[in-house]
C-alpha cells in the first residue's frame, strides 16, 4: 500500500541509500532499477508508478532518453531528474520535456523526501482535475478500504475516487453533509486507503468535549498534574502516533478551544499537562461536520484559519434523497446485516415503494434503523409495511394505489427499483429532467437506467 517509487541508477550506492532514506520516511512501495533500457520496458508494459527518480548520465539510454519513454507510455508518472552535474542546460531541457523536478548530487534525504512529496501532491491535484473531466465510473485501486460504503451513484463514486487520491498524501481533510450520511464511514475508509493503515484511528466527537479537559483529552496528562490526575493519562494525540485522529462535529468546538487544535496543526506540537517538554504530533486529520462552517464563521463562531487548515481536501457525502438509486442496494446490505443465517430476506413489493418515496431526514442511519426494526418485528416473515414505524405505515393507503392489482406479493429490489423509476418517468410525461429530479437522482444515471430497461 501505499505511492509507488521506482529508482533508476547505474550506481549501486545510490540505488541503496535512496532506497533506505525513503524507507525510512515512510515510502515502503520502492524499486530500485540499474538498467534504463529495462526501466522503459516495464512502462511500456503497462506498469504502474507514481514518482520516477531518473539518473541523467546513464550508459545505454540515457535519463533523459528514459524521461521521454515514461512521459510517452504513462503521462501521469511524475519525473525527478537527477545528476551529479550541476549542468542548467540539461535541467531546462528535462523540464521542457516533462520532468517535474532537478535534483543534484549529493543528496540528502530531506531534500530528496521534499522532492518527492511535493512530485506527489501535485500528482494528486492533477489527478483530481482529470477525474472531473472523466464520464466513466473511476476505479478504485483500494477496493477493500472502500467496500463497506455501498453505492451505485456516480456522483458517490467520485467522491470515493477522489477520497482516495487524497488518502496517498499528508493532507488534511474536511468532510461535509447531513447527519446520517456516512461522514466517520468514509473517514475510516481514507485511513485503512493510506500509507497510514497500520496506525490507529481515533474518533473524537467533539461536542463532548469541555473546555475544562480539552489538553488532558488531546495532549495527556501525568500523575498528579491537577486535583484528580491519580495516574499518567495518554492523550488522543500520542495515542494517535503516525495515525488518524477524525474529529466528528467538529463545528461544536468552542471558539476559546480551537486556537488550542489550530497550534497543533499549524506546528506540528503539543505539551501533555504537567510537563513543559514540548512533544511532536504526526498524526493526520480529517474533519466532519454537518454544520455550515462558513456561516459559523461569519457569526464569528468558528476560527478562519483553522477551517482552512482543516479543509486541505473538501469532500461533500450528498444527502440519501439524492442518490436513491442506492437505496435498494442499502435494504439488502441492512436485510444481511440483521437476518440470521438463512433467515428470510424478502421484501414486500409495497414495503420497497414505500421506502423508495421516504426523504430520510435521518439519511442511511435513518434507513438502517427502520429496516434492523422491521426485522426483528417480523420474525422470519418478509419484510412488509405493517413492521414499520407510524409515519412510514400511514404511507401506506396512498401507496396502495399506485399498485398495479394482481402484483406478486415478494419481489427483487432490482425490479421493485424498476417499477419504481418507470412510474416516475411515464407520470412526468417522460420527461427526463423532472423524473430525474423526482427521484432525487442525476439525469445521467436515469438515462443509462432506462436504457437498461429498453425505455430510453
Amino acid at each position: 500500500m501505499g505511492n509507488s517509487i521506482l529508482v533508476v541508477d547505474d550506481e549501486p550506492d545510490f540505488l541503496e541509500t535512496a532506497r533506505r532514506g525513503l524507507v525510512t520516511s515512510g515510502f515502503k512501495n520502492v524499486r530500485l532499477e540499474s538498467d534504463s533500457r529495462k526501466a522503459a520496458a516495464l512502462f511500456e508494459q503497462g506498469g504502474a508508478v507514481d514518482i520516477a527518480l531518473i539518473d541523467i548520465t546513464m550508459p545505454g539510454m540515457n535519463g533523459v532518453e528514459l524521461l521521454e519513454a515514461i512521459k510517452s507510455s504513462s503521462p501521469s508518472t511524475e519525473c525527478i531528474m537527477v545528476t551529479a552535474i550541476n549542468e542548467a542546460k540539461v535541467a531546462v531541457e528535462s523540464l521542457k520535456k516533462g520532468a517535474y523536478d532537478y535534483l543534484v548530487k549529493p543528496i540528502s534525504r530531506d531534500d530528496l523526501v521534499l522532492a518527492i512529496n511535493r512530485a506527489l501532491e501535485r500528482k494528486r491535484l492533477l489527478d483530481i482535475l482529470d477525474l472531473s473531466k472523466k464520464k466513466s465510473l473511476p476505479k478504485l485501486k483500494h477496493v477493500e478500504a472502500f467496500k463497506p460504503i455501498v453505492t451505485r451513484s456516480a456522483d458517490i463514486f467520485r467522491v470515493l475516487k477522489e477520497a482516495e487520491l487524497h488518502a496517498a498524501s499528508n493532507v488534511h481533510v474536511l468532510i461535509t453533509g447531513e447527519s446520517g450520511t456516512g461522514k466517520e464511514l468514509l473517514a475510516r475508509a481514507i485511513h485503512s486507503a493510506s500509507p497510514r493503515a497500520r496506525f490507529p484511528f481515533t474518533p473524537v466527537n467533539m461536542a463532548s468535549v469541555t473546555g475544562s479537559l480539552f489538553d488532558a483529552e488531546f495532549f495527556g496528562h501525568t500523575r498528579g498534574a491537577f486535583t484528580g490526575a491519580e495516574k499518567d493519562r495518554v492523550g488522543y494525540l500520542e495515542h494517535t502516533g503516525q495515525g488518524t485522529l477524525f474529529l466528528d462535529e467538529i463545528g461544536t468546538l468552542p471558539l476559546d478551544l480551537q486556537g488550542k487544535l489550530l497550534r497543533v496543526l499549524q506546528e506540528g506540537e503539543y505539551i501533555k499537562v504537567g510537563t513543559s517538554k514540548t512533544q511532536k504530533a504526526n498524526v493526520r486529520f480529517i474533519a466532519a461536520t454537518n454544520a455550515n462552517l462558513e456561516r459559523l464563521m461569519a457569526k464569528g463562531e468558528f476560527r478562519k484559519d483553522l477551517y482552512y487548515r482543516l479543509k486541505g481536501a473538501w469532500l461533500h457525502l450528498p444527502p440519501l434523497r439524492e442518490r436513491q438509486e442506492d437505496i435498494p442496494l442499502l435494504i439488502e446490505k441492512f436485510l444481511e446485516e440483521f437476518c440470521n443465517a438463512g433467515g428470510n430476506r424478502d421484501i414486500e413489493k409495497e414495503a420497497v415503494s414505500i421506502l423508495m418515496d421516504y426523504d430520510y431526514p435521518g439519511n442511511i442511519r435513518e434507513l438502517r434503523s427502520i429496516v434492523q426494526s422491521a426485522v426483528n418485528l417480523a420474525q422470519g416473515k418478509p419484510m412488509a409495511v405493517n413492521f414499520f414505524p407510524d409515519h412510514l405505515r400511514k404511507r401506506k393507503a396512498t401507496s396502495r394505489r399506485d399498485l398495479q392489482a394482481g402484483f406478486e406479493p415478494i419481489v427483487s429490489l432490482a425490479e421493485a427499483e424498476k417499477a419504481h423509476i418507470l412510474r416516475a418517468y411515464k407520470e412526468t410525461g417522460k420527461n427526463k429532467s423532472r423524473a430525474a429530479k423526482l427521484l432525487g437522482i442525476g439525469l445521467n444515471t436515469l438515462r443509462r437506467k432506462l436504457e437498461s430497461y429498453g425505455a430510453e
